[in-house]
């Protein structure tokens, strides 16, 4: 029962190509209403009964504000088959309450209320239903005209007129529909195509720095190392530190802020071997927690003179965040929840008594010594 007036893309509708989801919109159809209550009330010249007036102008309202918040393209079908009633019911509760003939061609204003909703029927897609309403809307008033004695051809004639506006909301339907189908694409398209640039910039933008970075930490070592001097064991254990810091940058991008490289970059300075490891479960915390995390490592790091530390950012959906193994005289694990908060401490190897637990952090669990 609906021509094919062209769906719009998924997730949009025609509403958003005409503003029909503004408060404009609304404030329109408020306006609608009151238009039509004042019609009602200028219209009760030789009326039997106000009451049904009432309720056509309620009809007419209800069904062009439904048609302008309910959601879908086309609109639900349900709602369709309610909405092409409109003119039935709303000019069969006026016809009953008339005079005849009527004192004022004004008195027929149910016509043109019911008109205003067919044309945004077929506007809303559904333009099968939208001239169901229009028939029906002639029939009742041929039906009035003839049972009041006025003949079938003035019923007829009176409400005929309305056929204007569906038809040229017809034409929108089966034209401007589809092209509203195209802008949208057009639209998603442009926003997509903008967004890969955005990322491929950004992508180019890091590269850019890293490449600004590795030349300044990297260019004086190789030209040393070019230069085919003998290096010096400060020189050496300088090379090895960038090494580790380079290493660290590709392996563990989790811990890239300069506080925490200095941190780990003087530790081992001092003789600590100390390892990064990054499975990405921080990647979505947010800042806060990244900072708490980063500050806790660099205080314990910036405490430790020997031994090994392991320090790894657990994959996502682990019960801890992030952990750290320190493996000196002691062995002490600290665990970080998803708050950034300590969730638990080990003790040293007095503590733990004569048989010690260390912990491997590639696979997150504890290991008994034999």
């Amino acid at each position: 029962m609906n021509f094919d007036a062209g769906n719009i893309a998924v997730g949009k509708d025609i509403r958003d190509l005409l503003g029909m989801r503004s408060r404009s919109a609304l404030l329109l159809v408020a306006c609608f209403t009151v238009t039509y209550s004042i019609s009602a009330a200028y219209g009760t010249s030789g009326v039997r009964s106000s009451w049904p007036l009432a309720v056509a102008v309620l009809v007419g309202s209800a069904a062009a504000f439904s048609i302008v918040l309910t959601d879908g393209d086309p609109m639900p079908l349900h709602q369709s088959i309610l909405l092409s009633a409109t003119g039935l019911v709303a000019c069969g509760a006026v016809f009953m309450v008339l005079p005849v003939p009527v004192h004022n061609p004004a008195q027929l204003w149910p016509f043109g209320m019911c008109t205003v909703v067919f044309t945004f029927m077929c506007v809303r897609g559904r333009t099968g239903y939208a001239w169901l309403g229009v028939i029906l809307l002639i029939a009742s008033s041929v039906a009035w005209a003839t049972v009041t004695g006025q003949g079938p051809l003035y019923g007829f004639a009176e409400s005929f007129a309305n056929v204007g506006p569906v038809l040229m909301s017809t034409v929108f339907a089966l034209t401007i529909r589809p092209r509203a189908k195209t802008i949208f694409e057009l639209r998603q398209a442009s926003t997509e195509r903008i967004a890969a640039g955005a990322a491929t910039s950004a992508v180019i933008e890091e590269r850019d720095a890293q490449l600004d970075r590795l030349n300044i930490l990297a260019r004086p070592l190789l030209e040393r190392i070019a230069s085919g001097v003998p290096m010096d064991s400060t020189e050496k254990l300088a090379c090895e530190l960038l090494e580790a810091q380079l290493r660290d940058s590709l392996r563990a991008p989790g811990f890239q802020k300069n506080h925490v490289i200095d941190a780990v970059r003087a530790a081992r300075n001092r003789g600590v071997e100390v390892v990064l490891l990054d499975d990405h479960g921080m990647d979505g915390a947010n800042a806060d927690v990244r900072d708490r995390i980063h500050s806790s490592i660099v205080r314990e790091l910036t405490a430790i003179t020997r031994g090994k530390v392991t320090i790894r950012i657990l994959p996502p959906r682990r019960t801890a965040m992030a952990t750290m193994l320190v493996d000196t005289e002691d062995v002490r694990r600290i665990e970080f929840d998803h708050n950034g908060m300590q969730l638990l401490r080990q003790g040293d190897r007095g503590e733990l008594g004569t048989s010690s637990m260390s912990v491997d952090p590639t696979t997150d669990s504890a290991v008994e010594p034999e």
